[in-house]
Order: C-alpha cells, then structure tokens, then sequence
C-alpha cells in the first residue's frame, strides 16, 4: 500500500468511526481500514467517492451489525474527509436489524 492510500484510509476509518454504531473495536478499526486501503489502491472505474463508499458497504454487509455514515467529500491532496449520515424515511439507520 501506499503511505497516500494509507493516509486518506486512516482518515475516512477515522471519520467512519466517528459516527459508526454500534462503536467499532480496535479489530473492526483495523478491517475498515484495511478494506478501505484496498478501494484506495484498487483505483479501477469508479471515482474514490464510489469506490470508499461501495468498500463500506460492503464492510457493513460483511459484518451485518453495524451501521455509518459515507463518504461526502474528500481532498485526496490533504487528506481531509467529510462524511455524511444516511437515512430511510428521515430516520437515521440502525444497527441491529434496521428500521
């Protein structure tokens, strides 16, 4: 991996995190994170935005139990994210079984 791949993955796992629940352990950290380094790297088709986003779905669908925000916008250059919650029906989602 690259250390540009590894930066923007610790800071999207960091943002992802923050917002992620039920709260991730220090294992579930490192398999996001990981997962995320490999949308990163893949770098094929789809943009980042696509790529993050589609990696953490399917972390969340992996796991079944957990839920979190996505990828708004990202500055690849400075590494920053912003994340946006999801919704159904204007109702946050859940973990645990969804609505």
């Amino acid at each position: 991996m690259t250390t540009d791949a590894r930066r923007l993955a610790a800071a999207v796992t960091d943002a992802y995190a923050a917002q992620a629940k039920p709260p991730l352990t220090q294992e579930l950290l490192a398999k996001v994170r990981e997962t995320l380094e490999r949308a990163v790297e893949s770098g094929a088709g789809a943009d980042s935005l696509e790529r993050l986003n589609a990696a953490l779905d399917a972390f969340e669908t992996d796991l079944d139990a957990v839920v979190g925000p996505r990828v708004a916008s990202l500055d690849e250059a400075l590494g920053t994210v912003a994340m946006r919650s999801r919704s159904e029906a204007g109702q946050p989602l859940r973990a645990f079984g969804g609505q």
